[in-house]
């Protein structure tokens, strides 16, 4: 059955996986003075920049959860990982071409070490969640909710969702050369129709519907309800969850079908 035999084609090759990630954590931080930190100033930065334009500049009213910076923070530093897993997994066979091509591995796992890589840099943002949380807790601000528990539930889906798309990304960038481009753009326009910025239920009722065929949507909903009561709406995390499954079966029945002609390719 496809999915079930490339899981346990990964799982007897889960210490070269844990191998090649380690490489590609050394590799991206050699030579860096900051490090991993530049993982937690990107998103920050962002949410610093949203913060000033939104509530100085325009001076708008902010509707939605409180404190609205913790709610910046925690959508932009899941928002990251995901879209880096996207675009780093488009490009995970290419850039591995000689590897792939004669190493005697399942090729699925070059995807998922892409994702596994960029999970470690998403755990170490944790901690300034974390900080942020205690401070907004400390000056009365907010508090957790029994639903934190659930936060590691939405980490399983960001890893299995990326990989389910990222086995359709990955062989399909190799045979198609304007789809890293097309990444982009829908990445762009993903950042948007996902509640990053704001709340799902600040959004139109139409928009709300819509927002059930996005599955970060109701990740994000799950991951933020231990900080601010009432963001999880379970029709959208259901919804999230199915998707989920299906997009990562899909990914593994294309990726399989699409193999014979990648490795022509490269």
């Amino acid at each position: 059955m496809i999915g079930v035999s490339q899981f346990r084609g990964l799982m007897a090759n889960r210490q070269v996986v844990r191998t090649l990630v380690e490489r590609d954590l050394r590799v991206r931080y050699a030579g860096s003075v900051l490090g991993w930190v530049w993982t937690v100033l990107d998103p920050l930065l962002m949410a610093l920049i949203y913060l000033v334009v939104f509530t100085v500049i325009f001076q708008a009213r902010r509707g939605g959860h409180q404190p609205y910076f913790l709610h910046l923070v925690t959508g932009l530093f899941l928002w990251q990982w995901f879209a880096q897993n996207m675009t780093e997994t488009s490009r995970a066979l290419l850039s591995e071409a000689r590897l792939v091509r004669s190493a005697n591995l399942p090729r699925e796992l070059w995807v998922v070490r892409v994702v596994l890589a960029k999970g470690v840099e998403f755990v170490l943002t944790l901690p300034v969640i974390a900080a942020f949380t205690i401070f907004y807790m400390i000056t009365g601000q907010t508090k957790l909710h029994w639903t934190i528990v659930l936060l590691p539930v939405s980490l399983v889906l960001t890893f299995l969702l990326s990989v389910g798309i990222g086995m359709i990304l990955a062989p399909v960038t190799v045979l198609v050369n304007d789809m890293a481009r097309v990444v982009r753009i829908v990445l762009r326009l993903g950042f948007y129709a996902t509640p990053v910025l704001y709340s799902a239920d600040m959004a139109p009722p139409v928009l709300q519907k819509l927002l059930l065929f996005n599955p970060m949507s109701g990740i994000l909903e799950l991951f933020r309800s231990g900080f601010f009561k009432g963001e999880m709406n379970i029709l959208s995390v259901s919804s999230a969850v199915v998707l989920t499954v299906v997009l990562l079966f899909v990914g593994a029945f294309v990726f399989k079908r699409l193999e014979p002609a990648v490795l022509k390719e490269i």
